[in-house]
């Protein structure tokens, strides 16, 4: 019973990216879905990758160590919460991509983990693009200078930048955070700061606001209650 919700449940949500692809001349094929499953048990994880979801996103590292272990090996996991430095050396053995890259601490810290890997990831970079003092991310005037930065160490690819807006009731509202954000990745894109894609990622809109993202040109839209329901409560 469970399958057949999820499995319906991530059928509905990829047939509303196409339809909204469609109608502003993109191709779904362009648009990742990421399956947040924070606080998702492993087994929900793996009903969902049978259904055909094969990326999902996690925001914190304790969980994505404990669910690669218990998830089939072609899974993959995007990092998509805070990261702290002394966690990087988990999520460069753990993780697919990490998206929420945002000062140069944490690429280094990445970087030099993956030396010792002999490994090279994706990254994202966030952007607090609505300066928003609830959210991570690097300020849009800052972003170019962090490119610079990190397109210095070896072993980080940067693939394009990340957001989340801030929240607002109307989803119509984090419109121009998402044009904001597209604009600023074309001008860093004129600038050769994506050496590592011909055509930079944007990762932007969830659940409720993920077809506004698309229109505004979205290439990964992330998307966790409308998959898998009510997440486990935190402890404590």
């Amino acid at each position: 019973m469970i399958l057949a919700m999820i499995s319906e449940n991530i059928r509905r949500i990829k047939e509303k990216i196409a339809n909204t692809a469609k109608m502003v001349n993109r191709s779904p094929d362009d648009i990742k879905l990421v399956a947040v499953s924070k606080r998702v048990p492993a087994d929900k994880i793996i009903e969902a990758y049978a259904a055909g979801q094969i990326i999902f996103g996690e925001n914190y590292i304790q969980e994505v160590q404990g669910k690669r272990e218990q998830t089939p090996p072609s899974a993959i996991f995007h990092f998509i919460g805070h990261l702290q430095s002394n966690k990087a050396k988990i999520a460069a053995a753990t993780c697919n991509m990490i998206e929420t890259v945002d000062r140069l601490k944490l690429g280094i810290a990445l970087n030099n983990h993956l030396q010792t890997l002999n490994k090279t990831m994706d990254v994202l970079v966030q952007v607090n693009i609505g300066n928003d003092i609830n959210k991570a991310g690097v300020k849009s005037s800052e972003t170019e200078e962090l490119l610079i930065q990190l397109n210095n160490l070896s072993m980080i690819r940067i693939c394009g930048l990340m957001t989340m807006p801030p929240l607002v009731e109307n989803p119509e509202m984090s419109r121009p955070y998402f044009r904001g954000l597209r604009l600023l990745s074309e001008e860093l894109m004129e600038k050769g700061l994506f050496p590592a894609t011909a055509k930079p990622e944007l990762s932007m809109g969830m659940s409720s606001d993920f077809h506004i993202a698309i229109e505004e040109g979205a290439t990964i839209v992330r998307v966790g209650t409308a998959i898998f329901g009510q997440r486990l409560p935190t402890n404590g």
